[in-house]
């Protein structure tokens, strides 16, 4: 009878290509006295999500330490959520150089800056029947998930400052990019935080602060971006024309989102050559899908005369990425797709660090800004 092989000889059997993926070790790790959560979480959270998400807080942590620099795009609700508290953090300590957010992000951390102390939650909005949420909607309370957004406290208390802000920019012939008009409206002294809310955690008012490039792609899906569409309209619909504004405001105040994606490349040329350039997306959507774009976009668009080789050669792609969502890969999700799909599209070099965590990023994100800013 022959022998079984040993566990050992088993592995040495496989090919040298599937031999290399296997790991036989556990992760390699020097624990620091001055780190007790990071040390935590490398030593519990070792496989499946766990183990994904400590792999990508070391390696952006490595990345950083190496010179790079993280850019950021956040979709969801993630603001609301108060993911600000860590992406200040991570702005302040020089590690995040560019975000990308939806419109509703956007508005939602100066919402927080101004509302905090009226926010509300209810922890089993699962178990809410139709009834509930149309009682919710007659009381005027507007549910994200688990959070209540204090619309008369913000959204109404926003409203004039940046109408004033749009009418001013007409006025003067201006046309800003939408977050602009945010940077305006937080620079005015007129603007009162709440007393319960703390500064450092509103990461727009840190980005402002500290010179972080910021895109929205898609702006007009948000509460602001469908305020500002209704004060532009000139239509003569039987209906609506009645409630037309007395003085619409000029549509070209507002800069097209081809505007973002110039600032993008121009931005992306000016940093990705000296800096290397984390991909750390929160979440699928426009938010990452618009500017994850911009390295195919300089290469086959600005550059499509040139052979592929000079291509590489001139454009840096991403330099890895990372990303937390909950879109199972299918047929056409963009926001599913694997990342070995977008190597295809030349965004990742075929050696780049890349690892999707499937899960809530308000449970992944805050283990991986841990782990990254050595807590």
């Amino acid at each position: 009878m022959s022998e079984t092989p040993t566990f050992v000889e088993k592995l040495a059997s496989l090919s040298s290509a599937l031999r290399a993926q296997i790991i036989t070790s556990e992760r390699k790790y020097e624990p620091d006295p001055l780190t007790p959560v990071s040390n935590f979480l490398v030593h519990n959270k070792r496989h499946c999500n766990g183990g994904k998400t400590i792999d990508a807080g070391l390696w952006l942590r490595q990345h950083c330490d190496d010179g790079g620099k993280i850019f950021l795009t956040m979709s969801g609700a993630g603001s609301s959520f108060q993911m600000g508290i860590m992406i200040s953090e991570m702005i302040r300590a020089g590690l995040i150089t560019g975000i990308s957010v939806t419109g509703a992000n956007l508005e939602e951390s100066l919402y927080r800056l101004l509302a905090h102390s009226n926010y509300a939650y209810i922890p089993d909005y699962t178990e809410l029947t139709r009834a509930q949420e149309k009682e919710l909607d007659d009381a005027g309370l507007r549910r994200i998930t688990d959070t209540f957004l204090p619309e008369d406290e913000s959204v109404r208390v926003i409203l004039p400052l940046l109408e004033a802000e749009w009418r001013a920019a007409q006025k003067k012939g201006e046309s800003l990019l939408w977050h602009e008009f945010f940077f305006r409206v937080l620079k005015r002294r007129d603007v009162v935080n709440d007393p319960g809310a703390n500064p450092d955690d509103c990461w727009l008012l840190t980005a402002m602060r500290n010179n972080v490039e910021v895109f929205v792609p898609g702006w007009e899906d948000s509460t602001m971006g469908n305020i500002f569409t209704y004060y532009c309209y000139r239509g003569d619909h039987p209906f609506l024309k009645q409630y037309r504004q007395d003085e619409p405001i000029s549509m070209g105040v507002v800069q097209h989102g081809a505007g973002y994606m110039h600032r993008l490349a121009e931005w992306y040329m000016d940093n990705a050559e000296q800096t290397p350039l984390a991909f750390l997306q929160l979440g699928g959507g426009i938010a990452a899908d618009f500017p994850i774009c911009v390295v195919p976009h300089l290469k086959k668009d600005y550059l499509f005369e040139e052979s592929l080789g000079e291509q590489e050669r001139l454009i840096q792609p991403w330099a890895g990425f990372v990303e937390i969502h909950s879109s199972p890969m299918s047929f056409g999700s963009y926001s599913g797709a694997g990342f070995k799909e977008k190597i295809t599209w030349g965004k990742f070099a075929e050696n780049a660090f890349g690892v999707q965590i499937f899960g809530d990023f308000t449970e992944h994100f805050p283990d991986i800004a841990a782990l990254v800013l050595r807590k």
